[in-house]
């Protein structure tokens, strides 16, 4: 601050937005690898935490007044299928806490945190969620493709070394017969980053996998996959892209260029795996990369029955289409689960509640501000309690194993 007092005014805010960065690349580079996050909203007492105010051309005072509500926590309890305890919060125990203390007050009675790296992480993850709360959560695992390779030698990861497959299946079976783990995640590496020991990308369908498609339906385990991305990651990153503000501060969400496969590409790949493998659930992350085309997404879920889809961090899209969203989720009430991609701050989770729950017309979806995700509003879409229970936790409870048997506890002592 001292040094920014010192500068002019248009050096001093080039002083500030370089200090910035240097925080955020020194908060990434801890962070998981290849999984862009946003860490901020973890790292601060979540009962403390106040939206972010940044100076932006694009946000603008509306002058729309309409009914507002005021919803402090879910109407039924809820689980939380995307979480994520590690790479946001690095098992500090007294965060955890206080998120617990949050999912309290906000009726969430079960977190799926997938951060379970299978070998590396997997017991000490386990370790941490449940020494205090191992009711409270249930853990999915997921793969290290590179293991103790060197990043810019592709051939030296473990996945392109013999025996990498039968070592993953072994692995699992092991772990879902020790309790261990409620599913498998993989992220969005797989199919745009992970590479063969010849540098091209790894395919989402190769062959090789198969195994472990197979025994994830064996064990019963669902697989949830990050698959793409927003179409607008996609584009060409100009100020006609509707993503414009966000792909301008995280430069490496963008896909757009001859060395990356086609988003299309990608949901292709991804899609002829669970026509495959029809004994294995898939529940496809963030509405399948697809909230802003529920059309091709409803194409999706009539052709592939162990197709399933959870909405985090894509209220911004759904909150902007409510007519279509609405129908959407009253069609597929049995196949849709509640996910956040949390731990986010306790005003981030009651905006899902106010999505949800409410009609409520032009509400902000995020607490920051400008918006992360694209410089627009979002509606309410008013499901029925009926629905919305479906939504929060029976279907997840029919399809992760560990549910069921938390949630019952959960009920039982919240009553």
């Amino acid at each position: 601050m001292k040094l920014a007092s010192s500068l002019g005014p248009s050096n001093a805010k080039r002083a500030r937005s370089l200090a910035a960065t240097l925080i955020y690349v020194s908060l990434v580079v801890g962070c998981e690898r290849s999984i862009p996050v946003e860490l901020d909203a973890y790292q601060l007492p979540l009962t403390e935490q106040q939206p972010k105010s940044q100076p932006n051309d694009r946000a603008v005072k509306s002058q729309l007044v309409v009914p507002t509500s005021n919803i402090l926590r879910a109407t039924s309890a809820v689980v939380d299928v995307h979480t994520h305890f590690f790479v946001k919060g690095k098992h500090d125990p007294e965060l955890l806490k206080q998120y617990v203390e949050m999912m309290d007050r906000n009726h969430i009675a079960i977190s799926v945190s997938l951060d379970g790296t299978l070998f590396s992480r997997l017991d000490e993850h386990c370790k941490f969620l449940w020494s205090e709360y191992r009711d409270r959560f249930v853990v999915f695992a997921n793969i290290d493709f590179r293991e103790t390779g060197t990043a810019e030698m592709p051939e030296t990861w473990a996945c392109n070394q013999p025996g990498f497959v039968r070592r993953i299946v072994e692995k699992l079976k092991e772990s879902a017969s020790q309790g261990q783990i409620s599913g498998l995640k993989f992220f969005k590496d797989f199919g745009l980053r992970y590479r063969n020991a010849d540098g091209s990308l790894i395919a989402i369908d190769d062959p090789r996998w198969d195994p472990i498609w197979e025994a994830c339906g064996e064990l019963g385990l669902p697989v949830i996959m990050h698959s793409a991305d927003p179409g607008a990651f996609f584009e060409a990153v100009t100020p006609s892209n509707e993503r414009f503000g966000e792909l301008n501060v995280h430069p490496d969400w963008s896909f757009a260029g001859p060395q990356f496969p086609t988003r299309k590409e990608l949901h292709d790949a991804r899609n002829r795996v669970i026509a495959k493998h029809t004994t294995t659930t898939f529940i496809a992350a963030h509405f399948g990369n697809d909230a802003e085309n529920l059309v091709e997404l409803t194409q999706w879920l009539e052709l592939y029955p162990n197709l399933v889809v959870e909405f985090a961090s894509r209220i911004n899209e759904l909150g902007r289409q409510p007519y279509s969203s609405k129908r959407f989720f009253e069609k597929y009430q049995d196949r849709i689960l509640f996910g956040t991609d949390g731990p986010w701050p306790e005003a981030r989770l009651r905006l899902y509640w106010r999505f949800l729950e409410t009609y409520d017309e032009s509400f902000p979806y995020s607490e920051k501000v400008p918006p992360p995700q694209g410089d627009w509003r979002i509606y309410g879409i008013g499901l029925d309690a009926a629905i919305l229970e479906k939504i929060y936790h029976t279907n997840a409870a029919r399809i992760i194993p560990g549910i069921r048997e938390r949630l019952g506890k959960y009920k039982s002592v919240s009553q």
